[in-house]
């Protein structure tokens, strides 16, 4: 039997399930995956907020559980971090650390963006190892997936706003 070789989508498809999860427990829906010889060796979604941890994001916890698993703090050189949201700076810094060799990211994050969108942390010229980075995979349904949580997550306020008018306070 032979192994079959998986695609960027195919990839980002398991990095998307992730972050489906993470919205099913009201997290942001950001979700990545760690690659290496065409085997997932980490995984995570976003949980802040359930971790009252700020640095529980995705990207982060698919290093943490890469790196217990492959008892290294070093990832392989062929590791590929697949990730639904562009990565913030502490998730670059992070992966630089790690050594990862590519960063493959779905949509776009115009406000916290550190590789192509708000900034470009690599154009400093001041980091010891550089990865390559490939932007827009399956960004139309990672972008729609972030932009319905947030939809829904306004509405779930306007709801809340709607009721405690209706109500009367109890003080």
């Amino acid at each position: 039997m032979c192994d079959v070789i998986k695609s960027d989508e195919d990839w980002m498809q398991l990095a998307y399930e992730q972050a489906a999860h993470a919205a099913s427990i009201g997290e942001i829906p950001v979700g990545a995956v760690l690659v290496s010889q065409n085997q997932v060796i980490g995984s995570g979604y976003n949980t802040p907020i359930a971790a009252n941890d700020p640095t529980a994001h995705a990207e982060i916890q698919a290093l943490r559980m890469a790196c217990h698993n492959i008892q290294n703090y070093r990832l392989p050189e062929d590791a590929v971090l697949y990730v639904t949201l562009e990565p913030c700076t502490m998730c670059v810094g992070a992966l630089i650390h790690a050594r990862v060799a590519r960063v493959v990211f779905g949509a776009t994050e115009p406000k916290a963006g550190s590789l192509i969108s708000a900034r470009n942390l690599f154009e400093t010229g001041y980091y010891n190892h550089v990865f390559s980075v490939e932007s827009g995979c399956l960004a139309e349904q990672c972008s729609a997936q972030l932009s319905d949580f947030f939809k829904m997550r306004r509405e779930q306020k306007r709801e809340l706003k709607r009721q405690q008018k209706q109500s009367p306070d109890s003080i």
